[in-house]
């Protein structure tokens, strides 16, 4: 008989590998997959719509690895599997190997077997791995007399045919409902163009420690290493708002603020930029609500423009509308990333009604950080 201490471990091993059965909880929100649902229905249907209507008939010219597809292109379109070299790519291999194994292995299992592995290869090696061009092999080898007697023929029409008009439905509608398709990560909110990475990545994990840690897993993982990136990046940031985030704007902010009006004459706003030695000066109106910033760059720009060596004009000819602001008691943390990759240098700190109520810098911030890392080396 079995002892008990090892009946108990048994059982604990059993229900810990059952569990991982169960799949994880999908993040998607219930308007993501309202959008999901909507686009496989328009996609698939006009699709196949315009291939009746275009090549006449309802079989072979709709092939059935569409419906896989559109939950690809519709469902998970920020997915490397959904793109679109993917799917044409991945269907045109599948098709091409399909009907070629077809045609030269007699048993028609062994094909299908065949064709789908020689597709994942090249798959692999062409970079458009798409799920459902393995159901498009098959398809080549047991679609029937009528897919037989297209021949190679099959690989253009209805499986190039059928892909392109799913992948140009996928583009209109996903970009229609604010998606980035072909998915691509954000471009920082400030290029300098150099090699230089964004500072957040220049501290803790670096792209290139990814890349390692990816290379040696050695699994084919369903998200771009941008993506992963960004996720990782964004997961660090909300560890360092937990850490940080009892300190507020109000804290770290300066509140003897200089301030310009707009119809001051654009050189009184140089002459305090210089005297007050700041880089930014808010723009406010007669009640000190905010209605712009006017910086040093500002006036670099104007002067490679015009050339001139001292501005005419007006604050307001020169001055920033669109200001990146801040709350008093908004936590110091949130203005990190703005400050590093966005290329922030100052932010007004306005209350409910705009009224300019002080500044945010990068020393402020650096200053705070600073202080915080003394006192925690204190202690």
């Amino acid at each position: 008989m079995p002892s008990a201490p090892f009946t108990s471990n048994f059982a604990q091993t059993a229900r810990a590998w059952l569990r991982t059965f169960v799949p994880l909880p999908i993040s998607a929100s219930r308007r993501e997959r309202i959008k999901s649902c909507i686009g496989a229905l328009l996609g698939l249907f006009l699709t196949e719509w315009i291939s009746r209507q275009t090549l006449g008939g309802f079989n072979p010219w709709f092939v059935a690895p569409m419906g896989a597809s559109a939950v690809l292109l519709f469902a998970v379109p920020s997915s490397p599997l959904a793109q679109p070299w993917s799917i044409i790519g991945g269907n045109l291999v599948a098709a091409l190997i399909g009907v070629a194994c077809a045609r030269w292995i007699s048993d028609p299992g062994l094909a299908a077997a065949t064709a789908v592995a020689l597709a994942i290869a090249l798959m692999f090696q062409f970079r458009c791995v798409h799920p459902p061009s393995g159901a498009v092999a098959i398809t080549a080898v047991f679609g029937g007399p009528a897919v037989h007697a297209l021949g190679f023929g099959f690989v253009v029409v209805p499986v190039l045919f059928n892909s392109m008009l799913l992948l140009l439905m996928a583009l209109a509608f996903n970009n229609l409902s604010r998606r980035r398709y072909p998915h691509r990560p954000p471009e920082p909110a400030v290029q300098h163009h150099t090699r230089d990475v964004p500072p957040t990545q220049r501290v803790g994990f670096t792209r290139a420690d990814l890349d390692a840690a990816l290379q040696a897993r050695g699994e084919f993982l369903d998200i771009e290493e941008d993506d992963l990136e960004a996720i990782l990046v964004a997961a660090q940031l909300r560890a360092y708002r937990r850490r940080f985030g009892n300190v507020l704007c109000a804290d770290i902010m300066s509140r003897d603020i200089v301030t310009v009006r707009p119809e001051q004459p654009a050189s009184e706003a140089s002459h305090l930029l210089a005297r007050h030695r700041i880089k930014a000066l808010p723009v406010v109106d007669e009640h000190r609500r905010l209605e712009g910033i006017i910086t040093q760059s500002d006036f670099f720009a104007a002067q490679r423009d015009t050339g001139a060596r001292r501005l005419a004009g007006t604050v307001r000819q020169l001055m920033t509308r669109a200001v990146v602001t801040a709350r008093a008691d908004q936590p110091m943390v949130e203005l990190a990333q703005a400050f590093s990759d966005g290329g922030l240098h100052h932010a007004p700190v306005i209350d409910e009604h705009r009224h300019v109520v002080g500044m945010v810098t990068q020393s402020d911030l650096v200053a705070a950080l600073l202080k915080d890392g003394a006192m925690a080396a204190a202690d």
